[in-house]
């Protein structure tokens, strides 16, 4: 980054040519006074740009460990570089770096997660993992429902799946768990939201399709949810797809998670949604009382 140097340090101050001693002196000593000031500017230029670079190689390092997938479990440099953009000399570098830290290894079909991702992937699900009993209780939801069972947590404008209980019939809805979601519109997101400031969701509404009138429609939403006690979503996000959500209330009070089934609209029925709806009631109450928490408890 070019660093411009204001005049003012650039000029250099003349005395007269006919001079006492003490004059030259002093008029030679002001202008090394103001060429340090002119090296100090752009040294503090340079160590801002550093730590952008820093920052920005980090991010490249996290996008380039994103293209693994259950899907693709390597990838090549030349998939890293048409999917990153980047030189494949910067690849190289990073995907070196990153192998030296144990998070990529070599293969010969390409690269694929590496073993020092273990340590991190068991520190997150010691960390996540929901208790036996609230797991228990997903599945015994899915299996008398039959439709998939999620517990969602609001993460800035997004909600992550933490937990999931796939429902047992051919169509069913999947999410994976870690995956995000947006938070302006869905059930869950309804009750996620209910203890959201209004800049929060002044956030999520200019995120959505419909922009910042948005959250107008969101206050309905989060109202009519703290209500009944529980929100309905048809086609909102995805066309076809429905789903009730139940709040999980921490300690203090506030909504730390939702609890919710979802699937194909064409099985939620009227009277199927009543049921729905009181079981999640239920159960979210009882996982609710035994006292839930998790990393983002504080998130609002």
């Amino acid at each position: 980054m070019a660093t411009v140097i204001p005049t003012r340090w650039a000029q250099r101050e003349r005395g007269p040519v006919k001079a006492a001693t003490g004059q030259k002196k002093a008029a030679s000593e002001r202008p090394a006074q103001k060429r340090v000031g002119a090296s100090a500017e752009p040294a503090a230029a340079a160590v801002e740009t550093a730590e952008q670079s820093g920052v920005r190689s980090v991010q490249r390092a996290l996008d380039i460990l994103t293209l693994l997938t259950e899907d693709r479990p390597t990838v090549s440099i030349r998939e890293i570089v048409e999917a990153t953009g980047l030189a494949k000399t910067t690849v190289i570098r990073l995907v070196s770096t990153l192998e030296q830290s144990g998070l990529l290894w070599a293969t010969s079909g390409g690269y694929m997660a590496g073993p020092g991702l273990w340590r991190w992937a068991h520190l997150a699900q010691s960390s996540w993992e929901l208790p036996p009993e609230t797991q228990r209780l997903m599945r015994e939801l899915a299996s008398k429902h039959r439709e998939t069972v999620n517990v969602y947590v609001a993460r800035d404008i997004f909600r992550v799946c933490i937990a999931q209980q796939e429902s047992p019939q051919p169509l069913r809805h999947v999410v994976h768990v870690g995956d995000e979601l947006p938070l302006w519109a869905g059930a869950s997101a309804k009750v996620l939201l209910r203890d959201a400031s209004e800049a929060m969701l002044a956030r999520i509404a200019r995120s959505s399709p419909y922009g910042a009138g948005h959250v107008k429609r969101l206050r309905e939403w989060i109202d009519e949810a703290a209500t009944q006690g529980y929100a309905v979503s048809h086609g909102e996000r995805d066309e076809g797809l429905s789903a009730v959500a139940a709040p999980i209330v921490g300690h203090s009070g506030t909504v730390v998670a939702a609890l919710g089934l979802s699937g194909p609209t064409l099985r939620f029925t009227e009277s199927r949604i009543t049921e729905f709806a009181a079981d999640l009631k239920r159960v979210a109450r009882h996982i609710s009382d035994r006292g839930f928490d998790h990393p983002l408890g504080t998130s609002h």
